[in-house]
């Protein structure tokens, strides 16, 4: 595959991918409906959303539930009192730091976290929960 046929396709799933999908959109993304993509496909793919490497034959299917996948949230709040350590830059969190405290109640710099968020979307003390 050359160079700028390899650049297309990930333009092509990057794009997809920036579309922002919400966990309610309703998405149909089967091979007929993107020839173009398929056409593209190597032998291994690196997801452009959880950054794991699929094998060809499961991009579509991986690609359709990354895609699809609701995006963890998490509410931000400035601190009140120390908290210890952020298991992310093993800094100490400090009252005043700003944190984001997730669904399972993990707290982290809110810096941390969103560069956290930008290779994996997990928790990072509770993978499986992914």
């Amino acid at each position: 595959m050359s160079g700028k046929q390899n650049s297309r396709k990930i333009n092509l799933i990057t794009s997809l991918n920036s579309q922002n999908l919400s966990s309610n959109a309703q998405v149909n993304l089967r091979t007929e409906n993107y020839p173009q993509l398929v056409s593209f496909i190597p032998v291994d793919l690196k997801c452009p959303v959880c950054h794991k490497i699929v094998p060809s034959d499961d991009v579509e299917y991986h690609l359709v539930v990354c895609l699809t996948r609701p995006r963890l949230t998490y509410n931000d709040d400035v601190l009140t009192e120390d908290k210890g350590e952020c298991v992310i830059c093993f800094d100490e969190m400090r009252q005043g730091d700003t944190i984001a405290r997730l669904p399972c109640l993990c707290i982290y710099h809110k810096g941390c976290i969103d560069s956290w968020f930008k290779v994996k979307n997990s928790c990072p003390e509770h993978p499986s929960d992914d």
